[in-house]
């Protein structure tokens, strides 16, 4: 099969993988393709949410959503999508896979997951599926999931609306500063804001904790700059004989040097952590592309 760059406005035709290009979502249209620099979701553009969406809300039971090993839970919420429209939902098994949080969250979070099957036996499954006929009937696309798509979209009409699903919570966006609204459905907690950025709660969690790291290091150098520059004050007024002024500097500086030690130690930490659970990740096998939707006749 032939695979190429998805271009906006191209035309889908039978048999062509679309593979979306760096920083632009990959959307589906009545027939076409839509290459969009649309609001980030779960802290990536492309997304996988995005495109499930969109493919459940023009496609309905025509589509099968595919996902393979992967960090996080981006596509979760758009295989429920899929499957909401009477869709075929694919997940890889998590004993499989190199990265099983993706797949296994999926597992926890959608109902009715058609396979569960191992990567070798996806293609072939496909090759099947794709020769049966989709069911005629389809269950319509509600209200959330056609608002969700358009501002996926950047649909004006959409974003200036101010009634927005779910309920304002305690929280700002990461992206842009706005309000983050809640929509928990279920056991499935995701938040939006009002121009579109959308987090998974797993999502919004790693976003709090890489932000809680570029504080620490933020408050690192700071210290380290003024245990630095308290120093040279302290030579600078001994020179000078200012004995006593010399003595604050000096106490300034060592104590902005303990502190700095103490962060520089949070740090070292966190670096552990994350090389501990990579390093349990791991794996020899190269890491397979996370998602991938195919049609029914």
């Amino acid at each position: 099969m032939e695979a190429v760059a998805a271009e906006d406005c191209a035309r889908i035709q039978p048999g062509r993988i679309y593979v979306a290009t760096p920083d632009r979502h990959l959307l589906l249209k009545e027939g076409f393709i839509s290459s969009i620099n649309g609001p980030k979701e779960n802290r990536h553009r492309p997304a996988i949410d995005p495109l499930f969406r969109a493919a459940a809300r023009i496609y309905g039971p025509r589509v099968i959503g595919v996902l393979l090993t992967g960090a996080s839970d981006d596509g979760v919420a758009g295989l429920r999508a899929i499957k909401a429209r009477g869709g075929l939902a694919i997940v890889q098994d998590p004993a499989d896979a190199t990265l099983p949080d993706l797949p296994q969250s999926a597992i926890d979070y959608v109902d009715d997951i058609d396979h569960i099957v191992p990567l070798r036996a996806i293609g072939p499954l496909l090759v099947r599926l794709v020769q049966e006929s989709a069911p005629v009937s389809e269950a319509p696309a509600n209200r959330a999931l056609q608002k969700e798509a358009r501002v996926a979209e950047l649909d004006l009409a959409t974003i200036e609306d101010d009634d927005k699903p779910g309920t304002p919570s305690a929280f700002s966006c990461p992206d842009c500063g706005g309000v983050l609204w809640e929509l928990e459905r279920d056991d499935l907690l995701r938040f939006r804001c009002r121009v579109g950025h959308a987090y998974t709660g797993m999502a919004l969690a790693e976003e709090h904790d890489e932000a809680a790291e570029r504080a620490l290091w933020a408050a690192f150098r700071a210290l380290e700059e003024d245990s630095s520059f308290a120093r040279r004050l302290s030579v600078r007024a001994r020179r000078a004989g200012h004995s006593t002024a010399a003595e604050r500097f000096l106490a300034r500086a060592e104590d902005a040097a303990k502190n700095a030690a103490t962060i520089r130690q949070l740090i070292l930490r966190l670096d552990k952590v994350e090389a501990t659970e990579l390093l349990n990740k791991s794996q020899d096998e190269p890491s397979e592309t996370p998602a991938r939707p195919a049609l029914r006749q």
